[in-house]
């Protein structure tokens, strides 16, 4: 079945539709799934200009699929470059701030048993709890940018939500 001419990918009207439409999802997969020390956004804009180089190969029903294993690859490829560098990084702390003591030292560390529940967490039920409570993407929508079941990403949220709850008094 031949392309028609508005549906191709390296149609100017096209493309920025699809950017429009996944830019977000892209981000927020990178983002949730390999953190912010990486570059999400970056790595976002780099996926696009990699689906415009190959526009020609890329149907726009494939887009989708495409966005996201490139962001996937590109990731997994700098995760292998930086990983002598991530170890020796440290983010330096603010020097100011207008809370009480008493208050940044609780957030500080209901923050650090937070992180801890999470790294305790599967790769697979943090992925799909975060992006289903801090994002609010629906378990279809889960399902679809993970290549998994809807039953199955239900699970790994529930479980994920059990785990926490059960090591953080008051998680809701």
């Amino acid at each position: 079945m031949p392309k028609k001419l508005n549906e191709d990918v390296c149609d100017e009207k096209m493309f920025s539709m699809i950017y429009r439409k996944y830019k977000q999802d892209i981000y927020n997969f990178l983002y949730y799934r390999y953190g912010e020390s990486l570059g999400p956004k970056d790595t976002m804009q780099e996926v696009f200009v990699k689906l415009l180089s190959h526009c020609k190969e890329v149907t726009p029903e494939k887009a989708r699929g495409f966005l996201f294993k490139v962001a996937k690859n590109m990731m997994l490829n700098a995760i292998k470059h930086q990983k002598v560098v991530l170890k020796h990084q440290e983010v330096k702390p603010k020097d100011y701030t207008n809370e009480s003591p008493e208050f940044i030292l609780e957030q500080q560390q209901f923050l650090k048993r937070y992180q801890n529940a999470l790294s305790r967490l599967t790769e697979d039920q943090r992925t799909a709890f975060l992006l289903n409570k801090v994002e609010g993407k629906k378990h279809a929508e889960i399902a679809e940018m993970l290549g998994i079941t809807r039953k199955a990403a239900e699970n790994r949220i529930y479980a994920a939500y059990n785990k926490l709850k059960s090591e953080l008094e008051g998680f809701k």
